[in-house]
């Protein structure tokens, strides 16, 4: 994928929350994408007709995070308020809260089979919840963490963590072990390459990480962007060929994988950018900031 097909012409701008936006993702096929804020809001889109389609209202504090399962009929949403919402996106309905974490939440995500949703949160813990069953009790908690626990990514068999304590640790499901990563600095964001080989850490202290998932060395570091106090997303693009990552001061950083060079940067809001999320299957992307606007990216 050449510098060219990187998606830095502004489309669409969405508006409609009041205040910060704090996460916007894709869906699965990449058609819509949900963004969540202080208004304490989740807000459903079409990015490419530039549609606001519906609002979810429930949570009592900010919304930090959200995700929808792949069949697109339920969303599970975390924040301030301590709890995680299990939604009907149809009705707008919510189906079950789960509450058990002594402090806000800051990520959320569904297994693959939309069975369960792991949240990670403030109180230094991982926390696991079924779905199907009507216990409010988790079914797993992970808490070897010894700092706030800021973003969650999952495989078939394996729950992985980012934290405040400088560490990404992978907690294998199946075989009951736990392997630990220490960085050395605050991790505020990990995201796993499209491959499922290699995570991308995002530190704060202005550098985001690249990780080898089986023998976790330090592959490459990327640097060029702010962020020091505010968590923010970083992803690969589809290919994996090139990192993106939000900065605090508007901009959005884009860099060659293997060489690890700023390759392109673009001013793309008026202030901190929290999100970053590249569609699964073309070149575009969507982004979000405490300005209060997400923008939709294409080539």
């Amino acid at each position: 994928m050449s510098v060219s097909d990187l998606p830095k012409k502004e489309g669409n701008v969405l508006k409609g929350h009041e205040g910060a936006i704090l996460a916007a993702r894709f869906n699965k096929d990449g058609n819509y994408c949900l963004s969540c804020g202080k208004d304490r809001t989740i807000r459903l889109w079409n990015p490419h007709r530039g549609i606001h389609i519906k609002t979810y209202k429930s949570h009592g504090r900010e919304v930090r995070d959200v995700h929808v399962t792949s069949d697109n009929s339920k969303l599970c949403s975390g924040g301030g308020d301590r709890q995680i919402f299990y939604w009907d996106v149809a009705s707008g309905r919510v189906i079950r809260k789960f509450r058990g974490h002594d402090g806000g939440v800051n990520a959320v995500k569904f297994n693959e089979y939309a069975s369960v949703v792991v949240s990670a949160g403030y109180d230094q813990s991982l926390r696991a919840w079924d779905c199907r069953s009507h216990s409010t009790e988790p079914i797993q908690i992970i808490d070897s963490f010894t700092d706030s626990v800021m973003s969650v990514c999952l495989t078939k068999t394996e729950i992985i963590g980012g934290s405040v304590d400088g560490t990404v640790r992978t907690f294998d499901i199946r075989m009951g072990r736990e392997l630990s990563d220490d960085l050395g600095q605050p991790v505020n964001c990990i995201s796993m390459s499209n491959d499922g080989n290699c995570i991308l850490a995002s530190c704060l202290d202005s550098t985001i990480r690249l990780l080898d998932r089986t023998s976790a060395e330090l592959l490459q570091e990327y640097k060029g962007h702010t962020c020091k106090s505010y968590k923010l997303d970083c992803c690969l693009t589809n290919s994996d060929a090139h990192v993106i990552g939000g900065s605090e001061d508007g901009s959005i950083f884009f860099w060659d994988l293997v060489e690890a060079s700023v390759v392109s940067s673009i001013r793309a809001h008026s202030s901190v950018v929290t999100s970053v999320s590249y569609h699964p299957k073309d070149n575009c992307m969507i982004s979000s900031s405490v300005d209060g606007t997400i923008k939709v990216w294409r080539t």
